[in-house]
């Protein structure tokens, strides 16, 4: 929890010995329980409520496919700029892909123009 181990947490509470004195501490132990009793009631009661309003949806739910630390924002931007309906499908299929690959450039397949066929040109856009 926290990345915190027995040795780290027997320190935190040598620590607070010394710093807190023995009268004060059980005072100070009995308000940390009721704040993680708090805590906890808290969480159950959301879990709860979210369990009445769903319904039965609500154990049929994949909770790690909403994980949001799956989603890759290049890709969902890449993916929606996109005017190519099966480069889509097709990045939906594939794996994911590794680091340097993603920041690679996405490049469109061009096609080469034909004989006497002017290159497209926006005279806006200059």
């Amino acid at each position: 929890m926290f990345g915190l181990t027995m040795e780290k947490v027997l320190i935190i509470g040598i620590i607070a010995v010394f710093l807190l004195g023995p009268e004060k501490l059980p005072h100070y132990a009995a308000q940390l329980g009721r704040l993680v009793r708090q805590l906890r009631d808290m969480a159950n009661g959301a879990k709860d409520r979210m369990r009445d309003e769903m319904g039965p949806d609500f154990d049929d739910v994949d909770w790690k496919k909403l994980d949001p630390r799956q989603y890759d924002p290049r890709r969902i931007i890449r993916e929606a700029l996109s005017d190519d309906e099966p480069a889509v499908a097709a990045a939906a299929a594939a794996p994911t892909l590794t680091r340097a690959a993603r920041s690679a450039p996405v490049r469109k397949a061009t096609v080469p123009l034909g004989a006497g066929e002017l290159a497209p040109f926006d005279s806006e856009a200059t």
